[in-house]
């Protein structure tokens, strides 16, 4: 029986690369190669057993072990493998002989807890907008919102070009001119709760993610990392 082929970004995610998303990027961008050709049609597929894949002139292969790691991102650090400004990133903190890459992104200002692994099938699934997993972040405003404010980003608000999801909001503290928010959204959309903030008036001076889902970030200290347990991966393979 002759094997199965398979979508090329989906190979790539295997290497433990990067996402399925982002193998996308790097298959248009012309860096990926296929049996010495350069390859950058999203819809090729490829024989595992025996076509030969090599980004940055370096041959990769589907990683065996799966490793799945928690890390508290500090400000500062890009959520990529690579920079083209030479900014450090999340993998400068992560010490492991495997190749992982981060599911889903952080700000460069914005702390907290990130996921990293080298599974894409998991990564390409709770990456997906269907998937609407709760993502719970604190953050240090200056100004303190009205309780219309409150309900207009309960109920959802217009920023950029389309209307946020309902979300919880939450005030924690109050000092001053400034307070304390809890923020539990399920969209990922780039420096959305910046913005958010922004729309009603709020200055964001910090901004961390403390919950993915179920997952807590806990007594994890800024800049370092622990594997997932058992039920911790099992949690995530069941959303």
């Amino acid at each position: 029986m002759a094997e199965e082929l398979i979508r090329l970004q989906k190979y790539i995610a295997d290497c433990g690369i990067t996402s399925r998303r982002k193998a996308e990027e790097l298959i248009l961008q012309n860096k990926i190669m296929v049996n010495q050709q350069i390859v950058n049609e999203l819809g090729f597929k490829i024989n595992p057993s025996n076509d030969i894949v090599k980004y940055d002139g370096k041959i990769i292969k589907p990683e065996t072990v799966k490793v799945y790691i928690m890390l508290n991102k500090p400000v500062g650090y890009v959520t990529t493998s690579k920079d083209e400004f030479d900014r450090k990133t999340v993998l400068d903190l992560v010490d492991i002989q495997y190749r992982v890459y981060p599911i889903g992104r952080l700000d460069y200002d914005t702390s907290g807890l990130l996921i990293l692994t080298n599974d894409g099938d998991l990564s390409n699934k709770l990456m997906h907008p269907k998937y609407k997993i709760d993502k719970t972040y604190i953050t240090e405003v200056i100004g303190i919102p009205k309780k219309a404010d409150i309900i207009r980003l309960r109920r959802g608000i217009i920023i950029d070009d389309y209307e946020t999801s309902p979300a919880e909001i939450e005030i924690l503290s109050a000092k001053g001119t400034s307070c304390k928010l809890k923020f539990i959204i399920h969209e990922g959309k780039n420096r959305q709760i910046r913005k958010m903030c922004e729309a009603v008036g709020l200055k964001v001076v910090k901004l961390k993610r403390v919950n993915y889902g179920r997952l807590d970030l806990g007594l994890l200290h800024e800049g370092n990392w622990r594997n997932l347990v058992k039920e911790e991966i099992q949690y995530l393979k069941s959303l």
